[in-house]
């Protein structure tokens, strides 16, 4: 019988060694018996927690989102003005966040998307996770601009966000996060110049 608190503390092992293992070999090959070794743990926990490999890897998934979603609020918590400007660039800033853009984190991303084209569970995640990101723009956008015009500034905001970001994941080391960010500023400043006085 496992000890009593020992769920979240497993849980939490085997999220960052499905992160390990995707960074060292990919997700196809990162196997369960590799997870668990990483892990310290037996083979069987993996399947008592997750079921299977498709289970850890959503689990690990719905990490990352979390913490995407709690690097943009911290910044949006932080922020000296509440004009809309600021709060898109929290939401660019959080996108581009530590957690988001270490090799394991992108490494992980990337599979993600692949596999959820593929999975049911993990396409209905990607798809909140979508949401999220345009949802959040396009409240800031249509405080300055009509709602026709925030819907799509928003859609383009969020494209350039992950195309970005995707670029930046297929440079691997060679990401100039800063260079990104100034490009999806300035972006951001087109968008906003074309607001109604």
């Amino acid at each position: 019988m496992p000890k009593v608190g020992m769920q979240p503390i497993r849980r939490k092992q085997l999220i960052h060694a499905t992160l390990e293992a995707v960074d060292q070999v990919g997700m196809s090959d990162a196997s369960i018996a590799m997870i668990a070794r990483l892990a310290g743990v037996s083979n069987g926990i993996i399947a008592h927690y997750f079921q299977d490999k498709n289970g850890l890897l959503e689990a690990t998934m719905r990490h990352l989102m979390k913490a995407l979603n709690q690097a943009v609020r911290e910044r949006r918590e932080l922020l000296a003005d509440d004009s809309p400007r600021a709060h898109l660039k929290a939401i660019i800033d959080g996108n581009f966040d530590d957690s988001q853009v270490n090799g394991p984190a992108m490494k992980t991303w990337l599979a993600f998307w692949a596999f959820s084209m593929h999975q049911p569970s993990l396409h209905r995640l990607q798809r909140v996770n979508d949401h999220r990101l345009y949802s959040s723009l396009c409240c800031e956008f249509r405080r300055v601009l009509p709602k026709e015009q925030a819907r799509s500034a928003a859609r383009g905001m969020a494209a350039l966000i992950d195309g970005l970001w995707l670029r930046g994941a297929l440079a691997g080391d060679d990401f100039d996060i800063d260079q990104a960010l100034q490009l999806a500023y300035e972006y951001l400043d087109q968008l906003l110049a074309k607001q109604v006085h």
